[in-house]
């Protein structure tokens, strides 16, 4: 035969083949892949980096059993298949969460290029995923090529308060000084063509940087506050696209953010770590692989800002007539600058990469309604939220306006403050040359109303009068991404979901705080307590590994972990130890693993956990604890804070057990065998202890009978199994003659959710939230709130934006959506869809974002009939709870399940599926 024919015949083979390999494709797609949790991650550490991907597939019961991952120094090396950083080869492993590094030695400050392919149960090969990359940040002294910290102004030692005093009292003339917000400046060349140029950098308390006149990323409030003579984070930015061929500069602005809190105006705490000072490493590559290195030094040249008041707790103040425009261009003239000063850090300070998302401006609230209020005007946006301002006038040079931010207001419509500090202000000074904008950039505040005073409405103001042509509410939080969605039939549920979700939202900042106005603190019992709440909303991993660093700094010699972190201030008695705050030091790295497959946290933490167990042993007397401050706001008959209806021992001993309970399960996984026993041993004992002390063996009570004393022992472990029914048939049957009113408080309330929805009286939690006519979500809504409140009778003399008590969260994406993990499921591998169709809700739907991909459930019903469809990811399985009897008769995907493939429980038929789509009709 010709070679002219063979030629066709092997085309056609190649073609045939071609086709065939994008069919395999096809039958297994990688739709996300990340690298620390994040897309394009920058500040990467050098080791324990942890790889994930999700993946799609058209086929139902999809899984992945082998993968390949790859990492080349450049893209086009990466792109040729030349991996001279790592391949993983391909690896016979289902695991597509948490995959750890196994390559050579990184280099610092440096990009790497990496992509992954997975093969299905049939052996059929993913295309490769789309490239990614990572940059390492800088880990040693030596990586930061001798930068240097700078300042504006030298701060004595004598003059630091650190940690900070809650009290003006006896601080003398210390926290006094009001420091001047500076300006830095750096000009350099770029003669040759650059390739790409890294930015390290930090500025503390908070800073902006520049580069030729425009602001480089979209951060607010870098970097996270910390405790700051043990930890400062930095940035690392890509700024290539930012740098031009010749002549370049680089501009800061320095705020005070928590380094240096003055006694001026509103303060929950002063404090003086130092005056605001930065530190950059600028690391400029040419396409001939030649590298300039720009670093702070004494070469830099510093002024005043026009910010001339920066606190995160009193406001900002701006005067526009001190404004040298073109200030961070390169052909800026600096000759009246003076030159900056060099400075130091405290002594062994770790100075580590900011690894979360960043806090940044996440929506825009127009205002809803405008009056005329005393010699002003109140503005109201509607919604109590975190945020700034941003504001847009006209009028003459020199002209002040005044703008007060209040959650709510008085009898005389004027702002009331009284609640979440006072005074709290912004101010703005005019240049009087045209239209001018402005928004704060080292503070914030939580608020609904804006009070206005020295301008005008445009609409209302005369030609020579200061007019305000728009005033923007700027809601600012952290910018990790949305991660679910829930609503149902019910609107006052909705409604309670939204009014939840924004006190999650103005409480994700750098830390989980409590409120965003008055305290700003990072109160760790909520962590925990709201944790499952709060990740059912945000992808809250790389946040929460910040907070058990913060802890780990925190916790001190005797092994105590104070109840907040950072502990900027030191708090007295239960305010510091609380064994229901401490023990977050515990639960948050087995939540991280539950949630996310993070072991690596595990390990770092497991010192800390240790000391912190040994602590609490130490305190306790015949395993019984005793101090802290309880179910902090319980609702009963005295004024809401400590623990009124249940004895602090029971929440405190408790929690203890838990704690011991989770660290012998976490010892188990580290394979620290003879800890795991020890523990096992302890909680044994502890048990003991507790139900000799509490429980009534007789009426099968707890304690006080308290909604907390009877629903945390069933939840954390401490009811033998014997008793289970009774106590919990205990519990239910006291709220109903309570008239099903809510009174756990803080800590008690996760439990109470938690001890009904697992032992099948969700319609009791229904019964209990269903409802305006007494104290909880319901009255809050009554009264007005728009965000969460401290109080559950939303008192006006307590926060009105408060994260605490928002447990129903939780609920209404694992009873009511249905969507959870089983009992022994690590970053939900094996999903729970269990809908719980309670009340008068006839459908509900939710969304979860889970480490394998979107988990969604959405059913309806009528009086015969049941639907429910269910997306399960790809490389998971899940069992299904319909509610049905034996005599139902059951569609999966629109076939009739034979009775032998149904198992019915507890008014459930269960079914075990894998990854894909489904649909159910029960009958």
């Amino acid at each position: 035969m010709s070679s002219k024919y063979w030629k066709i015949v092997l085309a056609l083979i190649a073609g045939l083949s071609f086709f065939k390999a994008k069919a395999d494709e096809q039958a297994i797609r990688i739709s996300r892949a990340t690298c620390e949790g994040r897309l394009n991650p920058t500040g990467v550490g050098l080791q324990e980096i942890f790889f994930g991907w999700e993946m799609e597939s058209d086929e139902n019961n999809q899984v992945q059993t082998v993968y390949q991952l790859v990492i080349s120094s450049t893209e086009n090396k990466l792109k040729a298949g030349n991996y001279d950083v790592w391949n993983s080869s391909m690896v016979n492993s289902n695991e597509s969460v948490a995959v750890g590094y196994r390559g050579k030695k990184l280099s610092p400050g440096t990009t790497y290029y990496w992509r992954v392919r997975v093969w299905n149960k049939q052996k059929k090969v993913s295309a490769w995923s789309p490239v990614q990359y990572f940059i390492t940040g800088l880990f040693d002294k030596k990586d930061w090529t001798g930068a240097r910290w700078i300042e504006y102004e030298h701060f004595p030692d004598s003059m630091r308060l650190a940690p900070g005093a809650e009290n003006i009292n006896g601080t003398g003339n210390k926290a006094l000084q009001r420091m001047t917000v500076p300006y830095f400046r750096k000009t350099f060349p770029a003669n040759k063509k650059i390739q790409q140029a890294l930015a390290f950098v930090t500025g503390v308390g908070q800073y902006e940087m520049e580069v030729n006149g425009n602001k480089v990323g979209n951060s607010f409030l870098s970097p996270g506050w910390t405790y700051y003579d043990k930890t400062i984070l930095y940035n690392t930015y890509d700024i290539t696209s930012m740098l031009q061929e010749g002549s370049n500069a680089i501009g800061f602005t320095v705020g005070n953010g928590f380094y240096n809190v003055n006694k001026e105006r509103y303060v929950k705490l002063l404090v003086a770590f130092g005056a605001p000072k930065m530190i950059c490493k600028i690391m400029v590559r040419y396409t001939d692989d030649s590298i300039d290195n720009i670093v702070s030094d004494a070469s830099w040249k510093t002024t005043a800002s026009p910010i001339t008041y920066s606190s995160i707790y009193g406001g900002e103040d701006y005067n526009a007539t001190k404004e040298q425009s073109g200030w961070s261009s390169a052909n800026f003239n600096d000759t009246q600058w003076k030159t900056a000063l060099i400075t130091t850090a405290s002594s062994g300070i770790k100075l580590l990469p900011e690894t979360d998302y960043p806090v940044a401006v996440m929506d825009t609230i127009h205002v809803k309604k405008i009056q005329q209020v005393g010699n002003g005007y109140l503005y109201d946006f509607g919604q109590n939220a975190s945020g700034i301002v941003s504001l847009q006038v006209k009028g003459n040079k020199g002209d002040t306006i005044k703008l007060v931010p209040a959650e709510l207001i008085d009898s005389a419509n004027m702002p009331n403050q009284n609640a979440s500090g006072k005074p709290y202000y912004f101010t703005y000074i005019l240049k009087g040359d045209g239209i001018e904008t402005w928004r704060p950039r080292f503070s914030y505040y939580g608020f609904r109303y804006i009070w206005v005073k020295g301008a005008m409405p445009a609409d209302e103001a005369k030609s020579n009068q200061t007019q305000l042509l728009q005033l923007n509410f700027l809601h600012t939080r952290n910018s990790s991404f949305s991660a679910g969605s829930f609503e149902c039939s019910n609107q006052l549920f909705n409604k309670i979901y939204m009014l939840i979700n924004w006190a999650i939202k103005s409480n994700l900042q750098s830390v989980v705080t409590d409120c965003p106005h008055r305290e700003k603190l990072g109160w760790m019992e909520q962590t925990y307590l709201m944790g499952n709440s709060i990740q059912y909303n945000f992808k809250i991993q790389l946040l929460y590994r910040q907070l058990v660093h913060d802890m780990m700094d925190a916790q001190l010699r005797n092994g105590l972990v104070p109840d907040i972190a950072p502990e900027l201030v030191v708090f007295g008695g239960g305010f510091r130890d609380s064994p229901e705050w401490g023990s977050a030091a515990v639960i948050l790295p087995w939540l991280l693993y539950q949630w996310y497959g993070d072991t690596a946290t595990m390990h770092n933490a497991y010192n800390m956990m240790k000391k912190y167990l040994a602590y609490l042993e130490s305190k306790s007397d015949h395993h019984i604890l005793s101090h802290g401050l309880g179910d902090w706001y319980d609702y009963g008959p005295k004024f809401p804070g400590e623990a009124q209806l249940t004895p602090k021992a029971v929440t405190a001993t408790a929690i203890y057990y838990y704690d011991v309970l989770l660290l012998s399960k976490m010892a188990t996984i580290l394979n620290y065998k003879n800890d795991a026993a020890a523990f096992t041993q302890q909680a044994a004992n502890i048990k003991r202890a507790f139900n000799k002390k509490f429980f009534n063996d007789i009426t099968k009570v707890y304690s006080t009978g308290s909604q907390t004393a009877m629903a945390m022992p069933l939840c954390v472990g401490l009811v033998d199994d014997a008793n289970k029914k009774a106590v919990l048939k205990n519990l239910v049957d006291s709220i109903y003659k309570n008239n099903k009113a809510l009174t756990a408080g803080d800590v008690g309330f996760h439990f109470l959710i938690q001890a009904l929805d697992e032992g099948g009286a969700s319609q009791l939690i229904y019964d209990m939230n269903n409802r305006d006519d007494v104290a909880g979500y319901g009255y809050q809504l009554k009264k007005g709130a728009t965000a969460l409140t401290e109080s559950w009778p939303a008192l006006e003399n307590v926060s009105n934006n408060h994260l605490m008590l928002g447990h129903i969260m939780e609920w209404f994406y694992s009873g009511l959506a249905g969507i959870s993990q089983e009992e022994n499921s690590i970053a939900y591998r094996h999903v729970k869809i269990r809908p719980q169709p309670v009340g008068d809700i006839t459908s509900a739907k939710g969304s979860f974002h889970s480490p394998y991909g979107w988990i969604r459930t959405e059913w309806k019903k009528s009086s015969d009939e049941f639907f429910l469809q269910a997306e399960i990811p790809v490389n998971t399985k899940a069992t299904v709870y319909l509610p049905a009897k034996v005599s139902s008769v059951i569609y999966k995907n629109g076939r009739l399940s034979g009775k032998e493939n149904i198992k019915i429980k507890e008014g459930f038929a269960m079914f075990t599926i894998g990854s894909g789509k489904y649909h159910f009709r029960v009958n």
